[in-house]
């Protein structure tokens, strides 16, 4: 999220020594300890927070196998972690204006991290989803507060490698917690693979709050609700950021209708793998790292509209190929899913920065609400559709939801191109 406003360097009220307006800039740049410090703490949050937000996906089929639980019931495990989270973006971004982003960021890491420590004596579903919940709402704060921070502390010719390195974090996280959970659970149970993620996202935690730099250019604003809702309404009324919105939603929508079922495919027939070997299937995450980078070249050269239709069409042919009974069709499937929805999520996202006007971290706390409940819906649905039909029913929820998108991208072409004619004719 980009930061909501441009503030002039002021003091915080816990560091006296800041710039000030005829002073050298005292910004964060590489070459300096606090710059090496403020990414590595950066990284660990990170990868605490998607650790912890992904860490049921990678032992969904252990979940169905212990507790007796359907597909659907089991990934609620999963679901109802992103609802809490997206729930809570606009407040804790709201919080971090008035509280600061350093404490907003270690007490959304510390209690998510307590509330970890919690999820293996779950007794029952229910009470593994409340706290899920709760959980996810915890996260919150960081994916608020962290690229704000960054954008406030570090000087704007390092901006954009701290933030790669932090979108790092987020994504060996992700990956890490899916593995790591998956691994644990498939050697010693569901409760030891939640145990063993818990453990991780406290020693990154810890890491976080040694090594990150306080704050030297936040300024307190406080928490101005009316003004906070005009600043929503006016992004919710602005058609384009709108649609931008509406293919997060989609596109993430197929990432969890795939990802919380592929794990049953693979153990189940005609493929039979082991849990372990299962749970590995996480790796292909990696493919991410790559097309994310290699969406800002593709919109370079096709446009924004020209690269969601690539991104479509790859995610689209992935769903396709994955449904042939063939391990190495499945597993190129998978890469093709990932790649193609990667690539969307980094156009669309970066989109919604070049749009907004104003109020930025508004509308980046919108596309990630709208992107996270996107992850909620489809995979429920996603896992509820393979408990019914098989591989075809998770597959199907995926292409739907492409379908939809690529009628969103269709409906924006046509309106570019009434536009253009417009013009012209004026």
């Amino acid at each position: 999220m980009q930061p909501s406003s441009t503030r002039a360097s002021a003091p915080a009220p816990d560091a006296p020594a800041t710039a000030t307006a005829t002073a050298p800039d005292d910004r964060l740049r590489p070459g300096r300890p606090a710059f090496r410090r403020a990414n590595l703490a950066l990284f660990a949050a990170g990868v605490a927070t998607f650790v912890l937000l992904y860490s049921t996906q990678g032992l969904l089929p252990v979940l169905s196998a212990d507790l007796d639980l359907t597909p659907g019931q089991a990934s609620w495990t999963a679901s109802a972690a992103t609802l809490g989270l997206a729930l809570g973006l606009l407040p804790a971004s709201a919080l971090s204006d008035r509280y600061g982003r350093t404490a907003v960021m270690t007490a959304s890491t510390l209690a998510a991290s307590v509330l970890a420590l919690a999820l293996p004596f779950a007794p029952d579903l229910t009470t593994l989803v409340v706290l899920r919940v709760l959980q996810g709402a915890a996260l919150a704060g960081l994916p608020a507060t962290a690229m704000a921070y960054l954008a406030e502390e570090v000087h704007p010719s390092a901006l954009a490698s701290a933030m790669g390195l932090y979108v790092a974090g987020n994504s060996i996280g992700g990956m890490g917690g899916r593995l790591l959970s998956g691994w644990t659970a498939a050697a010693l149970g569901w409760r030891w693979g939640l145990a063993a993620s818990a453990a991780l996202a406290l020693l990154a935690t810890l890491v976080f709050r040694l090594l990150i730099p306080a704050a030297r250019h936040f300024t307190p604003a406080p928490v101005d609700a009316r003004a906070l809702a005009r600043t929503v309404g006016r992004h919710l009324r602005n058609p384009l950021l709108v649609r931008l919105y509406a293919l997060g939603m989609l596109f993430m929508a197929v990432f969890g209708a795939v990802y919380n079922t592929v794990g049953y495919r693979l153990i189940s027939a005609p493929f039979h793998l082991p849990e372990s070997i299962a749970a590995s299937i996480f790796v292909v995450y990696l493919v991410g790292t790559g097309t994310s980078a290699a969406a800002g070249r593709l919109s370079g050269r096709l446009g924004r509209r020209g690269a969601l239709y690539v991104s479509v069409g790859v995610t689209s042919a992935g769903l396709l190929l994955s449904l042939a009974d063939s391990l190495l069709c499945a597993l190129l499937g998978l890469v093709l899913i990932t790649a193609g929805f990667f690539a969307g999520h980094a156009t669309a996202s970066s989109a919604v920065g070049r749009t907004a006007t104003e109020g930025r971290a508004q509308a980046s706390a919108l596309y990630l609400i709208a992107y996270y409940l996107g992850n909620s819906l489809g995979g429920t649905l996603g896992a509820d559709a393979y408990h019914a039909t098989g591989w075809p029913g998770a597959a199907t929820v995926g292409l739907t939801a492409m379908t939809l998108a690529a009628a969103v991208t269709l409906y924006a072409t046509h309106k570019a191109r009434t536009t253009r004619r417009a013009v012209a004719d004026a």
